[in-house]
């Protein structure tokens, strides 16, 4: 008698888990869904006030002149083809 009772009351719980996973699953879902929205859209509020860029203003980012090269590497050595 002890072993049925056993079996039924995991079997009771098993289903009353089901059941309210079943409920509370895509609530949460929502809730992860609305908080990960809105951290995004803070983001893209955040990065939109760093810009100052005007809408159709064409920006021109120029490289500096200076070139950096390492006079010390080696040897410049012409390429010859030998037959």
């Amino acid at each position: 008698m002890g072993l049925i009772k056993t079996i039924l009351i995991l079997m009771t719980v098993y289903y009353a888990l089901k059941f309210i996973a079943r409920l509370a699953f895509p609530a949460l879902i929502r809730k992860y869904m609305q908080n990960m929205e809105s951290k995004f859209r803070n983001q893209q509020n955040y990065n939109n006030k760093e810009e100052n860029i005007n809408i159709g203003e064409t920006v021109i980012d120029k490289k500096s002149s200076t070139s950096t090269s390492n006079k010390d590497v080696g040897e410049y050595v012409d390429y010859e083809e030998v037959d």
